[in-house]
């Protein structure tokens, strides 16, 4: 257990990367930014309060935290990083906060339990494969082949031959389209 004390504003790169005996971490109110890999594969780690200071939480953050299923995010958090908490196994709902505005790329890759997630209409870009592997993207699938989120098409991969955008799309995230063998033709609107 660890409790960062009262005055650090950034948790760095890497600073606890690996540390497999890590279950609890209290961070204080002040820290604005969750570096890059900071507690990746901290494979003890079940839950997590960021404080309303934090404003950024950086690519790979949480990544492999395998038994991490209750995450507290702020409503202060504008971006989270790519792979943010890629392979968090156990998480299985999460509500971004309205402040979020994007989501990085494999955001929420292989989160292999993750089937509730609420997404503020304040998110205008999606990264490539952020929801990917998760039973939200499948249950999404199922109910129209064409995943689109706050007009962003992010997921056509089981869509049919031909295949009609509607017009509420308003942009194409990237690697929309990777993987669909089946497709043929593909109508865009104005």
């Amino acid at each position: 257990s660890i409790t960062i004390p009262n005055g650090v504003k950034r948790i760095g790169e890497r600073a606890f990367i690996g540390c497999s005996s890590l279950t609890s971490i209290t961070i204080p109110n002040g820290v604005k930014r969750i570096d890059k890999e900071a507690f990746e594969k901290c494979e003890s780690l079940t839950s997590i309060t960021i404080p309303n200071s934090v404003t950024s939480i950086d690519k790979g953050a949480f990544a492999f935290c395998t038994p991490l299923n209750i995450i507290t995010n702020p409503y202060s958090v504008t971006s989270i990083g790519g792979g943010a908490f890629r392979g968090c196994s156990s998480l299985n709902i999460i509500t971004i906060p309205n402040s979020v505005t994007s989501v990085g790329k494999r955001a929420f890759y292989d989160c292999s339990s993750l089937t509730s997630i609420t997404i503020p209409n304040s998110v205008t870009s999606i990264g490539d494969y952020a929801f990917y592997g998760t039973p939200w993207l499948k249950a999404q699938q199922e109910k129209n082949p064409l995943v689109i989120v706050n007009g962003i098409l992010i997921d056509v991969a089981t869509a049919s031959r031909n295949p009609t955008t509607p017009n509420s799309v308003t942009s194409i995230g990237d690697c929309a389209f990777d993987n669909c063998t089946s497709l043929t033709i593909i109508t865009i609107p104005n």
